[in-house]
């Protein structure tokens, strides 16, 4: 089976290499020369672990490889996917869908005998349908099918939940797409997941009820951890209480600075805009928005009020930038709000991160230093913020760390420590919900 991934992304780069590793020929447009260039030469524009093995493996056995040229990857493809950005619009929080339709645009007028066009990208309800129109208004001769494929890849472990998916969900409306799209993902079979059929409307809105439902319980676990805080309850205790009750489970149940990321902040609001567009509402989705936005300001306040209510002249280590640990993503990560409100207070802060300084350095403020190791970031600092839990910043050498700085204030955002074990240590800890 032939595949072409329009788009060398986050989405379509694990996907088709995912899909290349199933058997299928894969190949990976994109506008981006230098991005193309850079896959060409063996080097993976993202932080993914297990990506580059995954790529490298399947470039030499012939099944992957990266083009700038639609046209000839569309004439001999079977399937195409459009895995591109759909990024907040400005000004109104509805997802951009201009790279979308420029791709359906763009693919109308090579497609060759019967083809199915994919929407992989996450996109609002009634695009699939657009992106059918599109292409029979450009190519009214075409032989295709549009169909909704949302994914469900997590940042820093989508190999995993790609190849072993909760479930695979295809928005369908006609049979041979269906087979196609049933014969691409049949390796799943060797391990049951399930495929979950339905029309295109329910299969774009599947993408973003699941996403604002997970950020809901986000949201939710960090209200209450605010009210931990005033009433002497611990959140770690009231989550894992919680999280023992089967129907609500024990996922995302992590109190911390808010979410960021990729998905969630921008898909809660386009569910917003897609129901506000059809007359309803998603009043919860909406508090959600607003909870999280006062999470992250509300972090701000604990480091300084964990710093004696001001933190001019003073020195901040923070560990970790990224919105989660093992990518180098910083998309609406809490770091990005609470650092430049620390610089602005006059604080001189340093930071470190495994993976994403070079990503945090396009768009954090040029006063945060960068530091390459563990020791430059504690070093005579009056305080240390852990902001991203990398395994290791789960293991430090807590003797050594409390040995190197002037201070003795650790704010530990990810709740990774215990108030006991700090206090041994000497310092003067400070967790969120606890």
């Amino acid at each position: 089976m032939n595949l072409t991934m329009i788009g060398s992304g986050y989405v379509g780069l694990v996907s088709g290499a995912c899909f290349a590793e199933f058997g299928a020929n894969v190949t990976c447009v994109d506008k981006d020369e230098s991005k193309i260039n850079a896959l060409l030469n063996g080097k993976i524009p993202i932080y993914e672990p297990g990506l580059d093995d995954l790529v490298e493996r399947n470039v030499k056995a012939g099944r992957l490889s990266f083009s700038l040229e639609l046209e000839k990857a569309v004439k001999n493809s079977d399937l195409i996917f459009i895995a591109v950005g759909t990024p907040t619009r400005r000004g109104d929080g509805h997802a951009d869908l201009k790279y979308v339709y420029a791709a359906a645009e763009e693919i109308a007028s090579y497609l060759d005998g019967y083809t199915v066009i994919v929407d992989k990208s996450t996109v609002p309800v009634g695009t699939a349908r657009e992106v059918a129109r599109v292409i029979a208004k450009t190519n009214p001769d075409a032989d295709f099918d549009v169909a909704s494929n949302p994914e469900f890849l997590r940042e820093g472990s989508a190999i995993g939940d790609f190849m072993r998916p909760d479930r695979v969900v295809l928005g369908i409306e006609s049979d041979r797409a269906e087979t196609l799209l049933r014969e691409l993902y049949r390796p799943l079979n060797l391990i049951s997941a399930p495929i979950h059929v339905t029309n295109l409307e329910s299969a774009e809105l599947i993408k973003y009820a699941s996403n604002a439902f997970l950020a809901t319980k986000i949201s939710f676990i960090n209200e209450i951890s605010q009210l931990c805080e005033k009433v002497g309850a611990d959140v770690h205790s009231v989550a894992k209480g919680m999280g023992m009750d089967k129907r609500i489970g024990n996922k995302f149940l992590h109190a911390g600075p808010g979410y960021g990321g990729s998905c969630f902040p921008k898909d809660t609001l386009a569910l917003i805009r897609i129901a506000q567009e059809h007359g309803s509402s998603c009043r919860i989705v909406e508090s959600v928005v607003e909870v999280n936005a006062a999470q992250k300001a509300a972090m701000v306040s604990k480091i300084r009020s964990a710093m004696g209510d001001s933190v001019s002249g003073k020195k901040i280590g923070v560990l970790g930038l990224a919105f989660k640990p093992e990518t180098d993503d910083m998309r609406d990560a809490p770091a990005l709000s609470i650092l430049p409100a620390l610089l602005d207070k006059g604080a001189e802060v340093k930071a470190h991160d495994p993976e994403s300084m070079e990503e945090a350095k396009k768009i954090l403020p040029e006063t945060l230093q960068y530091c390459d190791n563990l020791d430059e970031v504690v070093t005579d600092a009056d305080a240390v913020v852990l902001m991203t839990e990398w395994n290791q910043y789960r293991g430090l050498d807590l003797e050594d760390v409390i040995s190197k700085m002037k201070g003795n204030v650790f704010i530990d955002l990810r709740n990774v420590y215990e108030n006991e074990t700090m206090q041994k240590y000497g310092f003067e800890y400070f967790c969120v919900g606890r």
